[in-house]
């Protein structure tokens, strides 16, 4: 199958003006892009995306969680689908191509394909997920499709989620339909997704393009530190029962661990509240917001086994209360290996210096691994930056991963 593959290339010119027409939705003065899921902004470029598959002769679908698609429907009605994509929405002043380029990757593969005439085995799905960023609920489309969103995530039981449901709302999405969104994994063949790397790694060790093997898990604590508010000139050292101080213990004892004991792991505490919150009041309440990350789930485990064992002890030993609350876990995901197969002899095939790689940000392969194979190509990221209008990624690397994405495609369906 693979020895027969066709030799396609994808048209980069369009692909670059298709690039530069959506980088104009939701612009910023220095050149990023802001298109918050469900804003008017994002609502924009779904409609240039619907503009650009119906463009090429392909069907639009959507789904009760908003994810957007075009189709290139097989002979054969009962045949599986491949889907390809990513997600449009950005973080605020974000980047160019953090997400956008791999739906416009998709989109593009499909139109070639269909301009040849070709009939793939199997049909094709270029899809765009809904808020992939989490402006309102991390992984919304993604977790819709594999039927891990229902109406009794977005209710007010647990936060407010009014305004959530009036974007919801605004933008056709029905709360008492979003579990209607779950689609049936025997009809679905795999999922690729072209991403940037969004780190140093390719860009550093001058490789073209990152087979992901693995997508970090990830554990998401809310701690709260509880001590005793007194007068900050007369309580002495020894009197002091300090919230905050005990949180700032625990945040560097927390990170001391991982760098000794977990060197593929990360910890990041980047919320911190005070309670009195007074310059001249002995904090009472210190929260926290903490959240690690590793590659391997059993690790992940220890890590947070450890890490919440850790708070206790530096409570304890500044005479405090902790309380620990899990706000979020997520499992690492290890991609299919017959896809990463795939990519690796596309990858041969054009030529292609690539590697494996493991992701430490999440996205929606990693979802969609949980319910289908899944494979993930990395484009390497100039200096490693991204969430920032800086962004930024050669477009030698965009049109390698896009052919490559292109071979794969062909591999698997032809």
């Amino acid at each position: 199958m693979v020895s027969n593959c066709p030799d396609l290339r994808i048209n980069s010119e369009r692909l670059l003006e298709d690039f530069e027409q959506l980088s104009e939705i939701g612009a910023t003065v220095g050149g990023g892009v802001s298109r918050l899921a469900l804003s008017n902004e994002d609502l924009a470029a779904r409609s240039w995306f619907a503009d650009r598959i119906e463009e090429a002769g392909l069907s639009v679908r959507d789904d009760e969680v908003g994810n957007l698609s075009g189709l290139l429907c097989a002979d054969n009605p009962k045949a599986k689908t491949l889907m390809i994509g990513s997600h449009l929405d950005t973080v605020p002043n974000g980047g160019r191509y953090d997400g956008a380029i791999g739906v416009l990757i998709a989109l593009e593969c499909l139109r070639r394909i269909k301009e040849t005439g070709m009939k793939p085995r199997c049909h094709l799905e270029a899809i765009n997920f809904t808020d992939e960023e989490g402006t309102w609920k991390s992984l919304f489309g993604s977790n819709g499709l594999i039927g891990k969103i229902s109406a009794e995530d977005i209710d007010d039981s647990l936060q407010e989620n009014m305004p959530f449901r009036a974007a919801l709302h605004r933008a056709g999405i029905m709360m008492e339909e979003v579990q209607n969104a779950r689609r049936d994994r025997d009809a679905i063949l795999g999922f690729l997704e072209v991403h940037i790397e969004q780190g140093k790694t390719l860009h550093e060790r001058d490789i073209d393009l990152g087979i992901v093997d693995r997508i970090v898990g990830r554990a998401t604590y809310n701690v709260v530190f509880y001590g005793e508010a007194a007068h900050a000139g007369t309580t002495t050292a020894d009197e002091r029962r300090d919230a905050l101080q005990g949180a700032a213990a625990f945040i560097i004892a927390a990170h001391k661990l991982v760098r000794a004991d977990y060197p593929e792991g990360v910890v990041n505490c980047g919320h911190v509240s005070v309670v009195p919150d007074s310059f001249n009041v002995v904090p009472a309440e210190a929260s926290l917001r903490v959240e690690f990350r590793h590659p391997d789930t059993d690790t992940l485990k220890e890590m947070e086994s450890r890490i919440v064992r850790l708070a206790r002890d530096c409570a304890v030993d500044h005479r405090l209360r902790v309380s620990t609350e899990r706000a979020l876990h997520r499992a690492a995901e290890r991609m299919s290996g017959y896809l990463v197969k795939q990519i690796e002899s596309a990858c041969r095939a054009e030529n292609v210096h690539c590697a494996p790689i493991a992701s430490y940000s999440g996205h929606n392969a990693q979802i969609m691994n949980q319910m289908v194979p899944a494979g993930m190509i990395f484009l390497p990221s100039v200096d490693g930056i991204s969430h920032n209008p800086r962004e930024f990624t050669k477009w030698r690397h965009v049109e390698l991963g896009a052919n490559v994405l292109l071979r794969t495609i062909l591999q698997l369906t032809m």
